[in-house]
């Protein structure tokens, strides 16, 4: 028999916003262990959102990004008898969450010229606008979902 799952850590709000989700995002940011690094980003990128967006609260701002941007169907490989099938299974809001943010950081980091907080101020303001490349992910994760329905019953 397998061993148990590992127990869900909690989230430490961040510092200056005192949220749990901005904690979050600076968790996934961190590179090679630079947490005061990531901080410094993701503070900036907020300022940044702030001065685009006409002075609204940064943080209902980025949540409302990742709301959008987080995906409520995914698949899954499954293999049987011989064959492996994509099954559509409905993905929970923290592992949702977890990969709207994921997301934002890579296309964040795959475009060039810019300076990172830059990068991430314009994800987040497309995924608000629901524009861009993060709901364009979400729009195929459930594309390919939907057309993988007739697999659904191999889910277990």
């Amino acid at each position: 028999m397998r061993r148990q799952k590992a127990p869900r850590r909690e989230v430490k709000p961040d510092t200056k916003y005192n949220d749990k989700l901005v904690g979050r995002f600076i968790s996934i940011l961190i590179n090679q262990g630079k947490k005061s690094l990531a901080e410094k980003i993701v503070y900036h990128t907020l300022d940044i959102v702030t001065q685009k967006m006409s002075k609204q609260d940064p943080v209902e701002i980025f949540k409302k990004a990742v709301d959008n941007a987080r995906p409520l169907l995914e698949v899954k490989s499954r293999r049987v008898g011989g064959a492996t099938y994509q099954v559509p299974i409905e993905v929970s809001s923290s592992r949702g969450i977890v990969l709207a943010l994921r997301w934002m950081k890579n296309f964040a980091n795959t475009k060039k010229g810019k300076p990172m907080e830059q990068k991430l101020a314009d994800e987040i303001i497309s995924a608000y606008k629901k524009e861009g490349s993060v709901i364009k992910k979400r729009e195929d994760t459930h594309r390919m979902a939907e057309a993988n329905k007739a697999f659904a019953h191999y889910r277990w």
